[in-house]
């Protein structure tokens, strides 16, 4: 459920991620803007840390469908 989570959260992020320059703050700010809600998530409910590369992988995972994958405007 958390690894969905991060991947359907960083799908938006990743889209939104191509307007700004890459290694800017805001730049920064779109790939690690779903941190804080996966986190509180995983320590809520018990995950073990064997899951944490799969919620890292769904997340990468949803950067690149939102910026690749979905059209620009």
């Amino acid at each position: 459920m958390i690894a969905l989570l991060a991947l359907a959260v960083n799908i938006p992020l990743g889209h939104h991620r191509q307007r700004f320059r890459k290694m800017t703050w805001r730049w920064w700010i779109m790939i690690h803007a779903s941190i804080p809600l996966i986190i509180p998530l995983r320590i809520w409910l018990n995950t073990p840390a064997v899951c944490i590369p799969l919620f890292i992988g769904m997340a990468i995972a949803g950067q690149l469908i939102g910026s690749k994958w979905i059209p620009k405007r």
